[in-house]
């Protein structure tokens, strides 16, 4: 949708309104003789908040203290987070080594959601958490250790908790609602402490982006706001000052700008309450299987099927009681035919905890069939 496009929905808007339509353009009239530094007051002071917002969006001359003004509603509530990881050299000696992040206060107990990615290595199912320490920085100087409470790494999405009073909560507000070329901002702490509670500005670029990394693909909301390394679990902001997106993902391509990406904050809130309450996304189908895939070139000088070659099965999952073995190859699960762990993770949707599929193995040069329950992913 193009400004044009966007200021006659706004003058539609403005017209069905308690608000007079002669006042409107007469301010209007005003804003692009005199310009936004003195017709954006006037604006203000006489518009409706409501009608005052649908201005902006419209890309019509407005308040320039607008960003100012979410900052300040906003900032308070974004974090600083470090993780430090402390890894033993021998036995006198240890090598420390820290990622920093960003995150957002969501309730007064202390709990801030964040990515996965900033805190992973404090997760408790990781060997060696307990050389992990969290340390959070509040931009009114104040610092606490904090606790890991609960982790998606398929979302991307984790809960720590620090224990300090009259903490600054953040607004969440609704994703669904956002349109392409809306105002946005993102505060977080790009590079870590030294540039904390940095404000970019840029707007929705686009809606319903599907990003995949890694093993796993993801729903985001696209935005020209710059977003780096350590704005990772800060926030996304609309006109109203409220957190629209947790920021996760920039794009890094010689060439190529303005290409950031943030988890709608409807997605991330009915996991983020799961990870509060208990510290997993509950009803998650688990196979219980580690595996590597086997590629085309891998098949042909091995004379193997291309598909997933098992390298541990977890003793009591699903996997372990349908009787698959670590050298087994997986073809298929659920009528889907399986080459490598994405095509796993994709087959396993739709699916929950206690579900039952059929599957196919190589195993000694035949085809084997199996069924197996769906465990639960902790």
């Amino acid at each position: 949708m193009n400004r044009n496009s966007k200021a006659s929905q706004f003058f539609q808007r403005i017209s069905k309104s308690k608000c007079d339509f002669k006042t409107i353009v007469f301010l209007l009239i005003i804003a692009l003789l005199i310009g936004s530094s003195v017709g954006g007051p006037v604006i203000n002071k006489f518009l409706p908040n409501k009608e005052r917002q649908n201005f902006f969006k419209a890309g019509i001359p407005g308040d320039p203290s607008l960003v100012t003004q979410i900052a300040k509603k906003a900032g308070p509530s974004i974090v600083g987070i470090r993780m430090v990881v402390m890894a033993p050299l021998n036995q006198f000696l240890k090598k420390q080594t820290q990622i920093e992040g960003s995150g957002i206060i969501i309730n007064q107990d202390g709990y801030i959601m964040t990515n996965y990615h900033v805190v992973q290595y404090a997760d408790p199912r990781n060997a060696n958490h307990r050389r992990v320490t969290l340390e959070v920085f509040l931009p009114d100087k104040r610092q606490a250790k904090a606790k890991f409470i609960g982790g998606d790494s398929l979302n991307d999405l984790a809960v720590i908790r620090i224990n300090l009073r009259d903490l600054p909560v953040a607004e969440l507000g609704d994703s669904s609602k956002l349109e392409v070329g809306e105002l946005a901002v993102a505060i977080g702490n790009p590079l870590g402490q030294e540039f904390a509670g940095s404000v970019t500005t840029g707007v929705i670029s686009a809606l319903n982006r599907t990003v995949s990394v890694e093993d796993r693909t993801l729903n985001l909301i696209q935005t020209d706001a710059a977003i780096n390394p350590g704005n990772s679990g800060g926030a996304l902001v609309n006109p109203e000052g409220q957190v629209i997106g947790i920021n996760t993902i920039k794009i890094s391509v010689s060439g190529v700008e303005g290409l950031g990406f943030a988890i709608p904050v409807n997605d991330a809130k009915p996991i983020i309450s799961q990870l509060m309450k208990y510290g997993y996304v509950r009803g998650r189908p688990l196979i219980g299987i580690s595996g590597r895939d086997i590629t085309q070139a891998l098949a042909d000088y091995y004379k193997l099927p291309v598909g997933i070659f098992i390298v541990k099965v977890a003793r009591g999952s699903g996997a372990d009681k349908a009787g698959i073995r670590v050298k087994d190859i997986l073809l298929s699960l659920a009528g889907k035919r399986v080459a490598t762990m994405k095509d796993l993770n994709r087959a396993k949707r739709g699916y929950k905890a206690g579900d039952i599929v059929n599957g196919i193995i190589f195993r000694a040069k035949k085809r084997v069939g199996f069924k197996l329950t769906f465990g639960e992913e902790h």
